[in-house]
C-alpha cells in the first residue's frame, strides 16, 4: 500500500508540474487524508488489490486540468528603458564629488597643510560616495570646503563634458561588448583533435 501511495504522490507531482509548490503541498495533504481514512477502515487486506488507491487518486486527479501557462518573451532584461536615467545621473554627481574632494585634497596638501589634515579625517569618518549627504555635513562643519568641493565637482564636470566624447564611448563600449562575445564563443567551440584531422 505504502508502495502504490509513493507511485500515486510521484504521477501527481510529474503531471502537474508548473502548477507550484502550495498545490502539490494541498494534494498530497489530502492524499495522506485518505490514506488514513483507509488504513483505519476494517476493509483493508493483504489479498486486496493493491493498485486499487491509486486508480481512485488518479481518477479524481485526472478530473482537474492543469492551467494553461501561456509563456511571452520578455525585452526588459537590462531593467525598464522607459524609468529614465536618473540612477546614472546620480552616480554621475556622486563620482564627481569624490573626484573633487581628491582634487581639493591634492590643492590644500600643497598649499594649506592644516586644513588639509582636517579634510582628510573628515574625509575618513564621512564617504564622499554619497555625494549630497556629503556635502550637507561638510556644509555644518566648513563652509568654505564645502563651498570649494561644488565648485571644483561643477567645473570638472563641466571639463568633462567639453573632452568627452559620446561617440566614442559608444564605440568603446560596442567594441568591448563584441570583444567579450568573441572570447565566450571561443571558449564554447570545440576544436576538433588534430589526430582526426591526420585521418
Amino acid at each position: 500500500m505504502v508502495g502504490a501511495m509513493a507511485m500515486t504522490m510521484a504521477a501527481n507531482t510529474i503531471s502537474y508540474q508548473g502548477q507550484g509548490f502550495f498545490s502539490e503541498t494541498k494534494r498530497i495533504l489530502k492524499m495522506k487524508k485518505k490514506m488514513k481514512l483507509v488504513t483505519n477502515s476494517n476493509m483493508t487486506s493483504s489479498f486486496m488489490d493493491v493498485g486499487w488507491y491509486a486508480r481512485i487518486i488518479c481518477s479524481s486527479c485526472t478530473n482537474k486540468k492543469p492551467k494553461n501557462i501561456s509563456k511571452s518573451i520578455v525585452s526588459e532584461l537590462g531593467g525598464q528603458y522607459e524609468e529614465g536615467f536618473s540612477d546614472v545621473k546620480l552616480e554621475l554627481c556622486n563620482y564627481f564629488t569624490v573626484k573633487a574632494v581628491r582634487t581639493v585634497r591634492y590643492q590644500l596638501y600643497e598649499m594649506n597643510p592644516p586644513q588639509y589634515i582636517w579634510l582628510h579625517n573628515f574625509v575618513a569618518e564621512n564617504e564622499p560616495a554619497d555625494g549630497k549627504e556629503f556635502l550637507r555635513k561638510l556644509a555644518k562643519e566648513n563652509q568654505d570646503l564645502a563651498e570649494r568641493v561644488m565648485i571644483t565637482r561643477l567645473h570638472l564636470y563641466g571639463k568633462w563634458i567639453k573632452e568627452c566624447d559620446h561617440a566614442e564611448i559608444y564605440k568603446e563600449i560596442s567594441d568591448e561588448n563584441l570583444e567579450l562575445m568573441r572570447e565566450r564563443l571561443l571558449e564554447t567551440i570545440v576544436w576538433p583533435a588534430d589526430d582526426q584531422n591526420a585521418k
